[in-house]
């Protein structure tokens, strides 16, 4: 007997926006390099994740809906009126849903005039006639209507693991009624979140009783004379149309005029290449690492031609010329910590390898990689720098590096370390992938055979002779090859010189701060046990949500399958009523300051220096700003007092030292200001006023700085920023806890206010329709292949990316030239201070302090003048014993 053949169907938008609300409470946590949120499309990957491996269909679609209107709005204009716009936070995701799904490997569907209902039920009863099982996965109850033998219906309630199953049986278990007869009973009671009417004062418990006596609503109007007098009977004789056409929109059309058969659903698995894309695409690292690639990456590696090359035993002088490239083998991410496992270099037609031993102790080697006058063709040049220098070389003549082009070129992340993922970006194919030939995780190792891994080099320099001259002519094409060889190229040793030289660390405040804040927490504790009049483990969602709800009686706001939620949003929304809540929430910030930061940095701290190596990404952020990992001391959380406290453990080297701290102030609202032209705005600037009053004056039509209050001033700083980060009216209403409404007036006033700014996202928008990029003010290019979209969504997600690039973007470029010259003064004047980290729009220097005073000068020289712009830039200068003193 052939196996049994199954089909799952899944509700797309409905499960989607079940996913964006489950992790509403971390939306504005969750967006991927590119600014995109990313909650919806996080938890509908694991709703897909989870039913494709419990169901394990044979066959399977996803069904959207295909616009606002369908044919139930011909006998009903207001069916699914009065709902709430969607979020833009939601809708841009919504577009990138169907990568996902190719990815998965399944097929989405969609029918001009109809809803995803209608597709699901006409599919659902076509695969049942044809032998199927069907399982469909929704958030909306309409669709048990179609529960039959052989169709269920599972319904999300809070994530995937939280989902209710409706057979024929357990409908009529539950509410004493077959599947159909649901139609009838929306058919009485409507159903108000598609703004079906119903009729009069009827609910769902009375739509049911009448249904247990009658069976439906035809029978029920055959017999309504028999009903005794009522109010009840009077509204079902008045509104019987109602009835009947509130029964016809809730009827899920089984016979819609779709154009796909059961037959070609048919569900073969991952698409590999398109799940690799979309996670890194969207950030998601960890689903990455878990994914098994072995049968994809050997198909890879399958396409390559054969090379020849020769393998070093003994380098001489005549083994090296002008232009070569070299690559260094590294198998771990953290090239701090990682072993040189093998080099290569070489041209297009002399590819030469070597076991690091052998080019370590050859004088002609280093006298190579030290000659500045010996052009060098490199694969991420701060990589490469970094591990010579363990070696006591130092890189130099570096004449191009494709890592740093690739990025200029696509705007894509190319912080992997895969060469393989530059190397396809620019369809150059001859590479097998890393994990072929080292393995994968926890697996990598060099392998038994030698020679495959010295072949795997000599490609990878290849590469790199290939591209670098493709890439060359690209850039100046773009009029990009300052912007590689002016900035990136020198940025990258700067970067690399701080990384190596690192930043000490005070293991002993980090101890103290660890037992200052377990007390903390132990207070705390006893505050939250005695509201409670009780002790419960604090940490857990299941016995809170006891405490919060049964105990204390506070107003259930979500519900989950184990209990109550107690997420973040939730708490936040009690916080006003319970006070036990503020508790709570201050004993979650402090805890995970306490594990991820405080526990967390002793981990990294060198036993032998005293000092944290931080990793600068250069490649991640489109919009050029850099990143820190390992460990990310970018994202030390400052705005409660326990967070900022970490920086007391960053301390200058010794004693007659100081950290010497500058910020540029406002530097995006000053870029806005010249590239919009605003006249309001640079006045403001010009005259030095506080722009934040200012903007509050403007908004609210207030005449006097001193008649702005601190929440007015507040509100005009969340304009001012949501402006500049293309901020949609829900996030300002988020932000500000007000309506959407509200939040939309304030940024039509703002724009009715500055009208340069509005004429400037115009502008810039429509030059993004026109050239398909928008470029910063050192021509750094973000393209967007959207933004002419017919796609409402994807189109305004690239419309909002095209408004807040040149602003964004040019900041990070300003401080990344800041960056380049501070160091260059530095050296040019013999100065012992060095520049220790960046972090986002601050600069960290440790000095001595006989030289505070020349770097307040320098500082203050070159960072306000590395750019002419219509408004001064300004810088913040402060200087103490640690970090925490210097802000």
């Amino acid at each position: 007997m052939a196996d049994k053949k199954k089909l799952l169907l899944i509700d797309g938008h409905s499960v989607a926006f079940r996913a964006f609300y489950g992790l509403h409470s971390q939306l504005e946590r969750m967006k991927n390099k590119n600014g995109l949120h990313t909650n919806a499309l996080y938890g509908f990957h694991n709703m897909l994740e989870v039913i494709v491996n419990k169901e394990q269909p044979t066959h399977a679609l996803v069904a959207f809906d295909a616009g606002k209107t369908t044919f139930r709005h011909k006998y009903f204009e207001e069916y699914k009126g009065g709902r709430s716009k969607m979020p833009s936070e939601f809708s841009e995701q919504i577009p990138f849903m169907k990568d996902l799904l190719k990815g998965f490997g399944l097929q989405s569907y969609e029918l001009e005039n109809y809803e995803a209902d209608d597709i699901i039920g006409t599919l659902s009863r076509d695969a049942e006639a044809k032998g199927f099982e069907v399982v469909i996965l929704t958030g909306d109850r309409d669709l048990t209507q179609l529960a039959s033998d052989s169709i269920r219906v599972d319904i999300t309630k809070k994530g995937v693991s939280d989902l209710k199953e409706h057979t024929k049986d357990s409908i009529m278990e539950e509410m004493g009624i077959s599947p159909l007869q649901i139609i009838d009973m929306k058919g009485l009671a409507g159903d108000a979140s598609d703004n079906i009417p119903g009729v009069t004062n009827i609910g769902d418990k009375t739509a049911l009783k009448l249904l247990h006596e009658y069976g439906s609503i035809e029978t029920l109007y055959e017999n309504i004379e028999e009903m005794k007098k009522s109010k009840r009977k009077e509204n079902l004789i008045a509104e019987k149309e109602t009835a009947f056409l509130s029964k016809k929109l809730a009827t899920i059309d089984i016979k819609a005029p779709i154009t796909i058969e059961v037959e070609k659903l048919k569900y073969d698995g991952l698409n590999m290449e398109q799940l690799i894309s979309f996670y890194k695409e969207m950030d998601f690292n960890s689903h990455l690492q878990k994914l098994d690639t072995s049968e994809y990456m050997e198909q890879l590696a399958e396409d390559v031609e054969d090379i020849e090359y020769t393998f070093l035993d003994d380098i001489k002088d005549e083994h090296f010329s002008e232009n070569m490239a070299l690559y260094i083998e590294m198998l771990e991410e953290n090239y701090h910590h990682s072993e040189i496992v093998s080099i290569a270099w070489g041209k297009a037609d002399h590819l030469y390898v070597t076991d690091p031993q052998t080019a370590f102790k050859s004088d002609s080697f280093k006298k190579w990689i030290e000659d500045d006058s010996n052009g060098k063709l490199i694969y991420d040049a701060k990589r490469t720098y970094v591990a010579l220098s363990h070696k006591e070389m130092t890189l130099k003549g570096v004449a191009f590096d494709i890592m740093l082009a690739s990025y200029l070129l696509t705007a894509e992340d190319s912080s992997s370390g895969d060469f393989v993922d530059v190397a396809k970006k620019h369809q150059y194919d001859q590479i097998s992938p890393d994990e072929v030939v080292y393995g994968k995780g926890k697996k990598i190792k060099i392998p038994e055979d030698s020679a495959l891994m010295h072949d795997h080099l000599a490609r990878k320099v290849l590469g790199i002779c290939h591209l670098s001259e493709s890439m060359e002519k690209e850039l100046k094409d773009n009029d990009q090859e300052d912007l590689l060889k002016k900035m990136e190229m020198p940025l990258a040793i700067v970067l690399a010189e701080m990384e190596i030289q690192g930043i000490t660390a005070d293991a002993s405040r980090l101890e103290t701060m660890k037992e200052e804040f377990r007390k903390t927490l132990d207070s705390i504790e006893e505050r939250i046990y005695k509201e409670a009049g009780e002790t419960f483990n604090i940490n857990s969602p299941k016995q809170l949500g006891v405490i919060l709800f049964e105990k204390m009686g506070y107003p259930v706001i979500k519900k989950t399958k184990t209990g109550y939620s107690t997420a973040q949003d939730v708490l936040e929304k009690l916080q006003d009523q319970a006070p036990i809540v503020e508790h709570i929430l201050q004993y979650r910030q402090i805890a995970k300051i306490q594990s991820t930061y405080i526990e967390g940095l002793l981990k990294v701290i060198d036993p032998q220096t005293s000092k944290i190596h931080t990793r600068y990404l250069q490649t991640v952020a489109r919009t050029g700003r850099l990143s820190s990992v390992d460990p990310n001391l970018q994202n030390i959380p400052i705005r409660l007092e326990e967070g900022r406290k970490i920086r007391q453990a960053f301390v200058a080297r010794e004693k007659g030292w100081k950290i010497f701290a500058s910020d540029y102030s406002q530097i995006e609202l000053r870029i806005l200001a010249h590239i919009s032209k605003d006249e309001t705005l640079i006045k403001a600037f010009l005259d030095n006023e506080d722009i934040h009053t200012t903007t509050a004056m403007r908004v609210f039509g207030i005449e006097k700085a001193e008649d702005v209050t601190s929440s007015m001033r507040s509100e005009a700083k969340a304009v001012n920023f949501g402006i500049v980060y293309g901020i949609s009216d829900y996030g300002l209403s988020q932000n500000l806890n007000i309506t959407r409404k509200e939040a939309k007036e304030y940024i039509d006033t703002y724009f009715d206010r500055f009208p340069g700014v509005k004429e400037f996202i115009d502008s810039v928008i429509r030059d993004a329709k026109e050239d398909g990029f928008v470029e910063t003010l050192f021509h750094r290019r973000r393209y967007l292949p959207d933004i002419n979209s017919r796609n409402f969504n994807l189109r305004s997600f690239a419309e909002r990316t095209a408004m807040n690039t040149p602003i964004q973007g040019s900041a990070a470029d300003i401080l990344k030239m800041a960056m380049i010259e501070m160091d260059k003064r530095i050296k040019e004047e013999g100065l012992k201070s060095t520049m220790l980290l960046q972090v986002h729009d601050e600069l960290i220097f440790e000095v001595p302090e006989d030289e505070v005073e020349k770097i307040e000068v320098l500082v203050k020289e070159v960072m306000e003048h590395t750019v002419d712009l219509a408004v001064p830039l300004k810088v913040d200068s402060s200087f103490g014993n640690n970090w925490y003193e210097a802000k």
